[in-house]
């Protein structure tokens, strides 16, 4: 059942004729707030809407189900009322309300709904849940210089590893100092067994660019929490030089 729903959202339904179930793609949310995520099911107005968390690297969680004539809504298991609740607006726009905000409830929310004009069952594109707290603690980065071997045959790729408390983070690379680098690799978030998350990304570069000992730096926010480190040539004990 999950691994079909896996599916489904990956597919996110591309029949023709079938309805468009529209969300705003981001919702940064300070922690201990309150957030709602808003779905409109477009042309179907006598259906329910379901709700879907999944966090990076997971499989999608159901939250709750709800139709409009429903008094409340039915949840999935590890999910309750008063923290997730849902109400609707209009016979095609549907609200998940969450309660208390916290650093577990960063995630990407589906919201789905069954279209009997196409019998299909719709999901939207997910919104991004980004929680934020000055209290946070920023990115821890590592970051890996080229190997000898990379370098011998004129490409090479840094490699930048970051540890952090939730599972989105932007990830930007500068050279010299300068943004708008190309040749950047970022994965998404896993989830340790510590709670904390773990990503990579890299930066492909010239090995003659490495050789010249040009700075680089691997830059990661998360909410309001941005960490940074640089790297080159020079302050490396590399076996290449």
């Amino acid at each position: 059942m999950l691994g079909t729903l896996c599916t489904l959202i990956a597919a996110l339904t591309c029949v023709s004729g079938v309805t468009v179930v529209t969300q705003k793609p981001v919702v940064v949310v300070m922690r201990g707030e309150t957030v709602s995520i808003d779905c409109n099911l477009g042309t179907v107005t006598n259906s329910a809407a379901r709700w879907y968390k999944q966090i990076p690297g997971g499989v999608p969680q159901f939250v709750l189900y709800f139709y409009r004539s429903n008094s409340s809504p039915t949840y999935g298991a590890g999910f309750s009322s008063p923290k997730f609740t849902s109400t609707h607006q209009s016979t095609s726009d549907y609200r998940l309300t969450i309660k208390g905000i916290e650093e577990g409830d960063s995630a990407v929310y589906y919201c789905q709904t069954w279209d009997s004009s196409v019998d299909e069952d719709v999901f939207g594109q997910g919104t991004k849940l980004l929680v934020t707290s000055s209290s946070l603690p920023p990115p821890v980065l590592t970051v890996f210089p080229p190997s000898s071997a990379e370098l011998q045959s004129n490409k090479a790729s840094l490699v930048c590893l970051s540890s952090q408390s939730g599972p989105f983070a932007h990830v930007t690379w500068m050279s010299g100092g300068s943004s708008g680098v190309t040749g950047v690799s970022t994965s998404t978030a896993v989830k340790q067994p510590d709670q904390t998350f773990h990503l990579s990304s890299y930066l492909a570069i010239q090995a003659s660019d490495w050789n010249m000992d040009t700075v680089y730096t691997c830059k990661v926010s998360l909410g309001s929490q941005t960490a940074e480190k640089n790297i080159k040539k020079s302050d490396c004990l590399t076996e290449q030089q």
